[in-house]
């Protein structure tokens, strides 16, 4: 049960890191250059939505063996990280 928790975590931070680094690129895009048209970003909606999937997996795992409160934990973060993802779709 941890070795799931713990691969929560990870994916949670490898999001987190590659939002960063995607903010990071776009504030040196930005200088001197003319851009016609906007391009759409897609890494924060790719990001979150793995990420909700990993969590709704997780939960389905944790429901199943029989941990009914970190399941029902889970699965609730699971749809606040949906949310998110709909919210952030450009």
């Amino acid at each position: 049960m941890l070795l799931v928790l713990v691969a929560d975590v990870a994916a949670g931070l490898l999001v987190v890191i590659v939002l960063a680094v995607r903010g990071l690129g776009r504030m040196d895009a930005g200088s001197g250059q003319t851009v016609t048209s906007v391009p759409r970003d897609w890494a924060a909606v790719l990001g979150f939505g793995a990420l909700a999937l990993a969590v709704g997996v997780t939960a389905v795992v944790l429901l199943r063996i029989g941990h009914r409160v970190i399941g029902a934990v889970q699965l609730t973060l699971c749809v606040l990280l949906a949310i998110h993802t709909l919210w952030s779709w450009p």
